[in-house]
């Protein structure tokens, strides 16, 4: 199947404003990328590209006082299946574990684990298998939260998700990692692109979507705490410890979101395709 994602995001700025943006389909993706895979920035800037210690792609631009505005649309290949389910899969001995997945072991910014080890062991200690726990530690993460839109906050912590039980995506992934880690299971936050394929259209508008992976049989495995059932056509952008790593953009300066539009759908069968012409002014990333 064939996946249309994309943006259209804008800024005001009182005063030029350095920023660094995380808007690139992560380099696991760039083979399934159908089309020309770039971000137009009106007014054009220079921007430069650099990988982050997590293999993710930002892009480093200096945006000017007044309006900037970011536009992407792409095509991406997906193999159309929903999301793996692994009830067999084996947590892998803390001692066994590759060395570069023992950072998502630890504590960090959104995931304070400290906070919630005693009661992860008393609630998840008895179950064994790391499909098992992972799937237990979902289904309690998702009947804990209730989600909602007007529930976001970009300072709550895993323990204040749990305790306050409201939040959106990015609170359902960071208590399901922090649970998983309290555990001894290795796990890394995502974000990307998750359109409503399969499932009844959501009527809210479209955002960007965050799930997590835990290591469990020898491999990286996505999870989905806020659903909590297989999705299909999932498109990772970034992965790292929580959000703090994988913000869509930061801005080191004052800035003011304007305009925040998130597209990803199934391509039809019928449509022409390709469906992009060349549009002068945009940067090729793929």
């Amino acid at each position: 199947m064939k996946i249309r994602a994309g943006y259209d995001i804008a800024f005001e700025c009182s005063q030029d404003v350095p920023m660094v943006l995380m808007l690139t389909v992560h380099p696991s993706r760039h083979a399934d990328i159908l089309t020309e895979h770039t971000i137009r920035v009106s007014p054009q800037v220079v921007a430069n590209d650099y990988t982050d210690v997590f293999g993710n792609i930002c892009t480093r631009l200096v945006a000017p006082a007044g309006l900037i505005e970011l536009r992407n649309e792409f095509i991406i290949q997906d193999s159309g299946l929903p999301d793996a389910v692994l009830p067999k899969a084996v947590q892998v001995p803390l001692q066994e574990l590759p060395d570069d997945a023992l950072i998502y072991l630890l504590g960090s910014r959104y995931c304070n684990t400290q906070k919630l080890t005693d009661f992860a062991w008393s609630t998840f200690g008895h179950i064994n298998g790391g499909g098992q726990r992972v799937k237990a530690i979902c289904d309690y993460v998702h009947d804990r939260i209730k989600f909602g839109y007007h529930f976001a906050r970009s300072d709550r912590t895993a323990s204040e998700g749990h305790q306050e039980r409201i939040g959106v995506c990015r609170d359902f992934a960071h208590l399901a990692v922090a649970l998983c880690r309290c555990m001894n299971i290795p796990a890394r936050y995502c974000t990307g692109y998750l359109g409503d394929i399969g499932v009844p259209p959501d009527p809210a508008p479209m955002d960007f979507s965050a799930w997590f992976e835990a290591y469990i049989g020898g491999k990286w495995c996505t999870f989905d705490a806020r659903h909590n059932h297989p999705r299909i056509g999932r498109v990772v952008i970034a992965r790292g410890r929580d959000a703090a790593d994988v913000a869509i953009s930061t801005a080191f300066g004052p800035t003011k979101l304007v305009r925040f539009d998130v597209l990803t759908e199934e391509v039809v069968a019928s449509e022409p395709f390709p469906l992009q012409p060349s549009v002068e002014g945009r940067r090729q990333f793929a």
